[in-house]
């Protein structure tokens, strides 16, 4: 078995009111100094020996990002 992480985020270029909500609560909890927070999603997914990188970005492409407004990277651990 192999862990796959797949992480999405929004594209850069798209309004992250979610990361711009974190970044004014810090304010007012007294964190100084953060310019910007961008807020994604991480999965975690146990795959046998045969599933491939190709079939991993598919599946991530199809189901776990909207490829519209999020780019998302696959890192396969060890």
């Amino acid at each position: 078995m192999a862990r796959v992480v797949v992480n999405v985020m929004p594209k850069a270029e798209i309004l992250d009111p979610q990361g711009q909500a974190v970044v004014r609560a810090l304010g007012r909890i007294g964190v100084e100094g953060v310019a910007d927070v961008r807020q994604g999603k991480r999965f975690e997914i146990e795959v046998s020996d045969e599933v491939t990188r190709e079939q991993v970005e598919k599946m991530a492409e199809v189901l776990l990002a909207n490829t519209v407004i999020e780019d998302f990277d696959v890192i396969f651990e060890a």
